[in-house]
């Protein structure tokens, strides 16, 4: 197994798995590598240091420990990438998708015809503003092509 580091045209960083290099570059060919964030085929492969096991004997390094982010500082993009990453897979598993009756079932649930529950779906920006000034809360999330679908 080769754990590759991939970088799309749109700067999103991600690990790919592959059986070989051979694989790698065959399914690179076939147009199947795509970028997880935002569905890019425009993938190029990022140097990697491997990881080597060598033996025991030695004392382990220890890692530095990440720092925490203050407002004076920023986490660096492939940190941000990841806990985004985290949120969307999140948000999907704890919510029911409705789709397109996202807002008639928004409303259903606000005004207390149908129990409480988490959704999400699509609607357009004039009804998800006609929703907030009924007092109904909604937020736009962006959702990546690879996760619209069954994840891998």
């Amino acid at each position: 197994m080769k754990v590759l580091d991939l970088l799309c045209d749109a700067g999103h960083a991600f690990e790919g798995w592959f059986g070989s290099e051979d694989d790698y570059v065959s399914q690179c060919e076939r147009g199947l590598v795509e970028c997880p964030l935002c569905a890019s085929r425009g993938v190029s492969r990022l140097p990697s240091a491997p990881r080597l096991n060598l033996s025991g004997s030695r004392e382990p390094v220890m890692k530095a420990q990440p720092q925490p982010t203050t407002p004076a500082t920023t986490p660096e993009p492939r940190g941000v990438e990841a806990m985004w990453m985290r949120a969307v897979r999140h948000v999907m598993a704890n919510t029911e998708d409705v789709g397109e009756r996202f807002a008639d079932e928004a409303r259903r649930i606000h005004y207390g015809e149908v129990p409480e529950r988490g959704i999400r779906g699509r609607t357009t920006g004039d009804e998800a503003q006609a929703l907030r000034d009924e007092g109904i809360e909604v937020q736009a999330l962006a959702v990546p092509e690879g996760l619209k679908g069954t994840v891998q």
